[in-house]
């Protein structure tokens, strides 16, 4: 995929706030983000000519309604659209996505490609449904669900296994979610906008050792979208593009207990850096999926951000957090804008192209010239990385 990049760029985003609304419906939310990514890139719409609706967990008939055009007639795109079909890979969603759309454009089989994800885990689905569907998910059914494994206890074995190779301390731990609190606190969008402090979330009940209430994600309700087009396009478009420079990934095993180390994923890292034709010193803001606070500090070590077992201390003093010397999930990721289902790689993926954009607000990075974003599906099946830039072909 080296031809693509600085070839493609987002040139619109759309976001609603995420949480829980009971009365916003589905189709509603699907809508209003496809319309906003569009207002915001200037784009008529006609020139989008393929939709990628990402996959729908809380409802399948919302699921099956939009693999079948839904939000093609929504949108009034019946006459020109090519294509709609669905990208489905958990929280890889969206940069499987970003991947899928950059390819379709730079080989010259669309025009403008539309992605959007829109859930409802907050309100649309039962909770006793919800917590079965976690606990299950990713977990093997031969030889760990039947004993009782579930994706509560795999967080607690991973953190517990990272603070033992690294020497990494609670506090530090919780010191992630303090600096994500912080973000959420100036992101409109967010669920969870009250800050916390990392003694805050230490006096926060266990809940899987040594992983506590306030180290866990919530679900919600979301929906977010992307408009993709190539260089030349964008230039026509907007003053702002966010230019695709790199993209790397690495799909490793169904669960996480079957890799040999956390290691497997560099391969992906090392693949945007060379395709982006950049280092870890040229990153100004980071986006990191999360899920949980350790695959922050994980991914900041794959990314070379830090040294290995350096990452705690560095958010735990500070240098994440706004004002920081490197932003890193300034939405609040999972932890404080929320889980939307395959959603938090793509509310990562807005975010990063809304700061490249210089569209932010009061948390918007200065400087922000190059940023890199990161997902992964399932319990950790697979990592992408993604590089994007002010500057493009």
């Amino acid at each position: 995929m080296k031809s693509i990049s600085g070839k493609t760029a987002i040139v619109g985003i759309g976001e609603v706030p995420t949480g829980h609304f009971p009365d916003r419906s589905f189709i509603k939310a699907a809508v209003d983000v496809c319309e906003m990514a569009i207002t915001d890139a200037g784009i008529p719409k006609q020139d989008i000519d393929t939709v990628i609706p990402i996959g729908v967990v809380s409802n399948p008939l919302d699921n099956t309604n939009v693999i079948c055009s839904w939000l093609v007639e929504e949108l009034g795109l019946g006459k020109t659209a090519k294509s709609n079909f669905q990208v489905m890979s958990g929280g890889s969603s969206s940069a499987n996505s970003l991947k899928v759309a950059s390819a379709l454009v730079a080989a010259g089989l669309s025009k403008a490609v539309l992605v959007v994800h829109c859930d409802r885990m907050g309100t649309g689905l039962d909770l006793s449904a919800a917590i079965s569907m976690f606990s299950k998910a990713s977990i093997n059914q031969e030889y760990e669900m039947p004993y009782g494994f579930s994706q509560l206890a795999l967080a607690g074995f991973l953190q517990q296994r990272y603070m033992y190779e690294t020497g990494t301390t609670e506090r530090q731990i919780a010191s992630v979610v303090e600096s994500l609190r912080k973000w959420a606190a100036l992101n409109p969008n967010a669920m969870l906008r009250k800050p916390k402090t990392a003694d805050e979330i230490l006096q926060s009940k266990m809940i899987s050792s040594p992983v506590r209430k306030k180290m866990m994600n919530i679900l919600a309700d979301g929906a977010a979208a992307f408009i993709v087009t190539s260089s030349e396009y964008a230039r026509d478009l907007t003053d702002t593009p966010a230019y695709v420079l790199g993209i790397g990934s690495r799909c490793t095993s169904f669960t996480v207990t079957a890799q040999p180390h956390f290691d497997c994923w560099q391969p992906a890292v090392d693949g945007a850096y060379h395709m982006a034709g950049i280092g870890p010193g040229d990153i100004d803001v980071a986006e990191i999926y999360d899920a949980f606070p350790t695959f922050i500090l994980i991914s900041m070590e794959l990314l070379g951000l830090c040294e290995k077992g350096k990452a705690g201390k560095f958010v735990e003093d500070g240098n994440t957090s706004p004002g920081g010397r490197l932003p890193v999930s300034t939405n609040g990721a999972m932890m404080a804008q929320g889980h939307t289902g395959a959603g938090g790689g793509m509310a990562i993926l807005v975010e990063a192209a809304r700061q490249i954009m210089g569209k932010a607000g009061e948390r918007q990075v200065q400087n922000a010239n190059i940023a890199i974003e990161t997902a992964s599906g399932g319990i950790g099946m697979d990592f992408h990385v993604g590089v994007l830039g002010k500057e493009g072909q």
